[in-house]
């Protein structure tokens, strides 16, 4: 495993309190406050701590209450809410300064055999043909394990409020499921949002906007891989009142459709001054 990636997995990982109680470190994106899939992904390990591991995470939704400090711990508090006969449910309290910064639900399920259908991945090139065209360009943060392949250009007025990219963790990881999860819900908070913003010309590094994450919704359909190459095909099918909806499907190269997102955010532009 990388040094990046290990830091990241060591982020993920977190320190046992009490029963039902954990503490998350933070990690310093550069942003103006704590990166929101952090939460995410700290909360579902959390959540996950509490639960037969027979039964794996297949939903999880959570609201965004205050931005968080990217300097400080995060002190994760799960409520134990129901283990039924099929189903798990967990709520999670993130909390910094003794104020809630986010909480969520997560539901976890056995595995089941029973109907089944997925919608068809979008017919695009695979990453291997894709990483030296200059239909795609790759992105890469220093220091970060994660890389993004985008396809075509995101910041034109007019276009339609959508963004596909491939994206994946570069190194060897575990083959736990659970883990993968984690870095799945991680990772979905990256782009997003920033799909409402496509169709008006502008990035969220505009001086203009003020942009932050107001709640997310992810839906675990499969085992994923996060180490591999993954679609992420968003769009945005609105914008208004200084407020942004994004929904996402995620697949794998083989197409299967393993997860789908869903995000509502500020999208506030600045008056001038």
């Amino acid at each position: 495993m990388s040094d990046a990636l290990n830091a990241l997995v060591d982020l993920l990982g977190l320190e046992e309190l009490e029963e039902n109680l954990f503490r998350g470190r933070s990690q310093d994106l550069g942003l103006p406050q704590l990166f929101g899939g952090q939460v995410l992904g700290q909360a579902l390990s959390a959540a996950t701590h509490t639960v037969d591991p027979a039964r794996r995470a297949h939903s999880l939704h959570g609201y965004f209450l205050r931005p968080g400090d990217p300097h400080r711990p995060v002190v994760y508090q799960v409520d134990a809410v129901r283990d039924g006969g099929s189903f798990t449910t967990r709520r999670v309290t993130a909390i910094q300064k003794g104020r809630p910064i986010f909480f969520c639900s997560a539901s976890f399920h056995g595995a089941e055999q029973s109907l089944a259908h997925q919608m068809a991945m979008p017919a695009v090139a695979l990453p291997d043909a894709l990483i030296d065209s200059p239909d795609a360009r790759l992105e890469r943060f220093p220091g970060h394990p994660i890389e993004f392949l985008h396809l075509g250009d995101e910041a034109e007025p007019g276009q339609p409020g959508r963004k596909r990219l491939w994206f994946r963790l570069t190194g060897e990881l575990p083959d736990d499921p659970a883990l993968h999860r984690y870095l799945l819900a991680y990772s979905s908070d990256f782009n997003l949002l920033t799909s409402a913003l496509v169709p008006h010309g502008i990035t969220y590094r505009d001086p203009k906007l003020q942009i932050a994450s107001l709640d997310h919704a992810l839906w675990f359909h499969h085992d994923v891989r996060v180490n591999d190459w993954l679609l992420y095909d968003m769009e945005s099918p609105w914008a208004g009142g200084a407020r942004g909806f994004a929904r996402g499907s995620l697949f794998d190269s083989d197409g299967r459709l393993v997860a789908s997102t869903a995000q509502e955010g500020l999208t506030r532009l600045r008056k001038a001054t």
